[in-house]
């Protein structure tokens, strides 16, 4: 017996403790205790169960940046990798995270899909393939159990863009919704995931957290026994919601359910039926992680021992992850790997390249203690008499930039950051604390904060150059900023937005300019007020001049023009791919696309590394020698990027999700709602489906990435007939004809010509990954699951098999598939 079967075995005797909890208790206990926990009962050994927020870091309960976690590259990044035992030892890492942090539910991972490339959390997903994303997700929550605490699969389901996120109605057929959104899911469940989130939207009419959807499939078709959590705020209801599958209300205390789902269930709207099983489902999830009982470590006996947060081997995983995701899709000379030996002179440009981007917005986001930028790593991986220069080139923030402690001081202590103060409304202070940049999300310990007026933070800041430097505050209510006493702004914002990621993370902003000397000294203070349900959020923000943003551009290309090799390194940041709100444009913002070709003009050893967390376009595509996808890669990022420049480690991913050349071509582009409702209208040809669909060629197919080996591919074994309902073992020969170890992806997709049924074009059906030697022969062995063979009947209610014959194609991407063999499935007897 493993352990976690006994500790399934032990719910068996929470039907007693239920019938030891009057109806109030019980309605408390599923309605959240906090923001990240859930309520305790004493009664039946129930503590809280302590959530946070992931997928690529464990943040804790607050958002602090004294409590810093470990910065996982991106889970599209993840994706990229195709390595379910690299992803697993990640998942692993992030539970002993967990445990550190005294955390018993990690918010992870995301399971919706790359529907759109302007999908706001395309970096926050794993794929735009319903196969790859389960493959990849089951891994990350099977190692993330591993250490005894509970995976969620999120958002449940069709929750693939952020606009109008909170209300939107996803319409969809059932087909579409089994063979494609669920999909991942049900994988998810196999895997034996112990939470699901239930989504904000609707779909086809009804709110997720009031959806059938959460009985059947989840619940009775594919026997889920873990919980189900709404997302943030998605219980708005009591009747409805608490008469549906949803488990635990988050955050708490919700006012729809607690009392008032008490009050239903004795008024005989709710069945108690309804209620209990809600509890027994949260008291199962609690004696898995272990906060039901006496206290004690949540891990099993069976989980890794992993080495502490900051110690080389825990960053040596990070850093081979950033490495084993990273994907070459252009390499027109061969110039990659650098020849580190030759070098002499290198420039390292672009605004990415020194300021490391290696996290998205939003919800997800962690305060990392040292991060590597592209820069540190590039230099420190060259010998010392490698001259390493660097321009940025150009700017790309939307946003004030919030203050750090680098040029300024606190004007209580003298130490070099700022003073956060916490006020009522008279101005008495309820506490006040040293903060090292002036993005103030809530205060670094445990206050009793219930009489929180105000949000004040001031310091003393030292112009590095003169010019009229850009001031500014974020936040919402009545906001003041002062220079020396002077009043800057003085005005009232009121919020544009319900969405928690505006009110909470990325409110409103004002700016103003002030002319200041080099050197130059002045005392600056922001303050706001705080309201119910307007978060209290406050920045500070210094931006330097803009005049000199001209001679940038100049000054990287001059750098450029004498160096032996270029790094360009392009992107977006967390103001630009969020959660909140989907992207416009695929276009990489600000003049960085002017920026490259300048460059590549100036020097033909250019080499683009793309950090960005989804696709964007790359019309210099052709100019430049190679082209590197960097995701968002983590804080060892920079480290993993010098391996990959200097051949020390390959360029193990394949892309997770197509690349366009131009926003024209997207088969679904658009994530906007008409009058709330977002149509699917694309059905099962979602992604590389999509693009075969219209015979449109994108800029790089699904699963493309070249690695730094040559492979020859050889031949194809597949039976020439299969039974109805039955797995097939196809094994593929291949031949590394390169000069240097190397890893290879081999995929296989299935195509159907004359089907009864609407089919897409081709398929994603398996895929394994083989390593060789130069010259070495190998063998992939791919299982094909019975149901990539299905489709999914709505009216017979079932998965079936249609007899006939299947195409199957090998090859390194969806685009390139040499080898084909034939396969018939047979009728049942």
């Amino acid at each position: 017996m493993t352990d976690i079967q006994a500790t399934d075995r032990a719910t068996d005797g929470f039907e007693k403790a239920l019938a030891d909890l009057d109806v109030a208790r019980k309605a408390r206990m599923v309605s959240g205790g906090g923001t990240f926990r859930t309520s305790a009962e004493p009664a039946v050994g129930l503590r809280p169960v302590i959530t946070s927020d992931g997928p690529v870091g464990v943040r804790g309960e607050r958002w602090d940046e004294a409590d810093t976690a470990l910065a996982l590259p991106s889970v599209t990044a993840m994706a990229a990798s195709w390595d379910e035992p690299l992803v697993r030892e990640l998942g692993a890492l992030l539970a002993a995270e967990a445990r550190r942090k005294g955390v018993h539910m990690l918010l992870g991972p995301t399971l919706n899909l790359h529907r759109s490339p302007l999908g706001g959390r395309h970096f926050e997903c794993f794929s735009e393939d319903p196969l790859l994303t389960g493959r990849i997700g089951a891994a990350y929550i099977t190692g993330v159990q591993s250490g005894g605490v509970a995976a969620t699969a999120k958002h449940y389901v069709a929750n693939d863009s952020e606009t109008e996120r909170l209300t939107l109605d996803a319409q969809l057929d059932e087909r579409t919704l089994r063979e494609v959104y669920l999909a991942p899911f049900e994988a998810a469940v196999r895997a034996g995931v112990w939470a699901v989130m239930s989504a904000y939207n609707r779909v086809n009419g009804e709110a997720m957290s009031e959806s059938s959807l959460l009985a059947e499939p989840l619940k009775g078709e594919w026997g889920f026994d873990g919980l189900v959590v709404s997302d943030w705020g998605a219980v708005r209801t009591t009747e409805s919601s608490g008469a549906a599958a949803v488990d635990l209300a988050m955050p708490g205390p919700n006012e729809h359910w607690g009392a008032a789902l008490a009050a239903a269930v004795l008024d005989g709207l709710v069945d108690e039926a309804a209620l209990d099983d809600k509890v027994l489902r949260l008291l199962r999830l609690a004696a898995r992680v272990g906060a039901l009982g006496e206290p004690g470590e949540p891990a099993p006996a069976t989980a890794p021992q992993l080495p502490t947060p900051g110690d080389p081997a825990t960053r040596g995983l990070l850093r081979r992850a950033a490495a084993a995701g990273s994907v070459l899709v252009s390499n027109r000379s061969g110039l990659l790997p650098l020849d580190a030996g030759a070098l002499r002179r290198v420039a390292v440009i672009g605004p990415n390249a020194a300021t490391a981007r290696v996290q998205g917005g939003g919800s997800a986001a962690v305060f990392p203690a040292a991060v590597v930028s592209p820069l540190d790593g590039i230099r420190a991986a060259l010998a010392p008499e490698v001259s390493v220069v660097h321009a940025a080139g150009v700017r790309t923030a939307l946003r004030p930039t919030p203050l750090e402690r680098t040029d300024c001081h606190s004007p209580a202590s003298g130490e070099a950051g700022l003073l956060a103060r916490y006020l009522t409304a008279d101005g008495r202070e309820l506490h006040s604390e040293h903060r090292l940049s002036g993005r103030i999300l809530e205060p670094s310990v445990s206050t009793d904060l219930s009489a929180l007026g105000m949000v004040e933070v001031s310091t003393v800041f030292r112009a590095p150059a003169a010019g009229r430097w850009r001031f500014g505050v974020i936040g919402l209510g009545r906001v003041l900023l002062q220079a020396d006493g002077r009043t800057l702004l003085d005005e009232y914002i009121t919020p544009e937005s319900d969405d928690p990621t505006y009110l909470h993370v990325s409110p409103s902003f004002r700016q103003v300019g002030l002319d200041l000397a080099a050197g130059q000294e002045v005392a600056l203070l922001a303050r706001r007020t705080v309201e119910a349900a307007h978060g209290r959020v406050l920045s500070l923000a210094v931006d330097p001049p803009l005049d000199a943003l001209d001679a940038e551009l100049a000054a990287a290309v001059e750098l450029a023009r004498g160096a032996d090799a270029v790094v360009v390194v392009v992107g977006t940041t967390d103001e630009h791919e969020s959660e909140g709100f989907d992207r416009t444009t695929l276009r990489l913002p600000g003049d960085q696309d002017a920026l490259v070709s300048a460059v590549a003009a100036a020097n033909p050893a250019t080499v683009v590394v793309v950090n960005t967390g989804g696709p964007v376009l790359l019309p210099w595509r052709e100019e430049v020698a190679a082209v590197l996808l960097g995701w968002f890669p983590g804080q060892e990022g920079g480290d993993g990027l010098a391996d990959v420049l200097f051949g020390l480690a390959e360029p193990g991913g394949r892309l997770p999700t197509s690349w366009p050349a131009e926003e024209r071509d997207v088969p679904v582009f658009d994530t906007t709602p008409l009058d709330g409702v977002l149509a699917y209208r694309e059905g099962l040809h979602v992604g590389y489906r999509g693009w075969l669909r219209a015979e449109a060629e994108p800029a790089y197919w699904f699963g493309h990435g070249l690695g730094y080996g040559e492979w020859e591919y050889l031949s194809v074994e597949a039976p020439a007939q299969a039974a109805l309902g039955a797995a097939l073992t196809v094994r593929v020969t291949l031949r590394n004809t390169g000069t240097r170890g190397s890893r290879e992806v081999v995929q296989l997709y299935l195509a159907r010509a004359d089907s009864s049924v609407e089919r897409p074009v081709r398929w994603l059906a398996g895929f394994a990954a083989v390593r060789a030697e130069p010259g070495q022969r190998v063998v992939a062995e791919i299982t094909v699951a019975a149901r990539a063979l299905e489709h999914w009947s709505a009216e017979r209610r079932r998965w079936i098999g249609e007899p006939g014959g299947f195409t199957v194609l090998v090859g390194p991407s969806c685009g390139e598939l040499p080898l084909s063999a034939g396969v018939r499935v047979l009728p049942s007897r």
